[in-house]
């Protein structure tokens, strides 16, 4: 059975570009040219992921993102001629799975899409971590659950496989693209820059402080590791 992907974009070129490459590699695909139609088809085709524009008419991309992820958990991708930091981080904080700017890659899209789909499948590398305590943080695989001295954290799914993918092996220092791999199941060049984002929502999140870290802590030049200060 082929999976549904939801393109919203007020940019007829872009729907039509991005709908063709998804259903050469086998996709259906729904389409809506504003916010409120991109609710309304949502609910009524239920799709497996919506790429969404971020400067949509009546409702913008972040906003539906929230929605989707409130109502329905819907995976999103992002795609937006905007690359501010500031949008970048408001959109993976209110649950974007990936994010990719414009001008880009037709297939670039297609395989990230497949990439966030096949993480959904097998629910993310940590999906079979037991319970795993390191100083106060807990974080249950199985439940998918992030504690820190006992107040619940809410996380996005892709901060949850990072933090999950840190504490599996705590010390060990993982590079921006092996942890893109772990959390998404594949790896893309660019893509440091909003794995830093991604990072960035989960420190504070935990409460750490990046000059000061308790848990998330940065080895320059190479990446992250999870190690608690003494």
């Amino acid at each position: 059975m082929s999976r549904k992907i939801l393109v919203v974009d007020d940019n007829p070129t872009i729907v039509e570009v991005l709908a063709a490459y998804l259903r050469e590699d086998g996709f259906e695909v729904v389409t809506a040219s504003d916010g409120p139609q991109a609710l309304a088809v949502a609910a009524s085709e239920k799709p497996d992921l919506a790429l969404l524009d971020i400067m949509l008419p009546g409702i913008d991309g972040i906003e539906l993102t929230r929605r989707f992820q409130r109502d329905r958990n819907l995976p999103v991708i992002l795609v937006t001629a905007r690359t501010d930091e500031i949008d970048r981080l408001i959109g993976l904080e209110v649950g974007a799975d990936d994010y990719v700017s414009k001008p880009f890659s037709p297939r670039e899209v297609v395989a990230r899409v497949k990439a966030v789909l096949r993480r959904e499948e097998r629910y993310a590398f940590a999906g079979s971590l037991d319970v795993l305590r390191i100083g106060g943080l807990e974080v249950d695989g199985g439940g998918r659950t992030v504690s820190v001295n006992g107040t619940p954290v809410p996380l996005t799914r892709t901060e949850f496989d990072i933090l999950a993918t840190l504490a599996a092996h705590p010390g060990r220092v993982y590079s921006r693209m092996q942890l893109m791999e772990a959390a998404q199941g594949v790896a893309f060049e660019g893509y440091e820059r909003t794995m830093d984002a991604h990072v960035k929502n989960l420190r504070r999140k935990l409460g750490d402080d990046p000059k000061d870290p308790t848990y998330v802590h940065t080895v320059f030049g190479v990446g992250y590791k999870l190690e608690v200060r003494p």
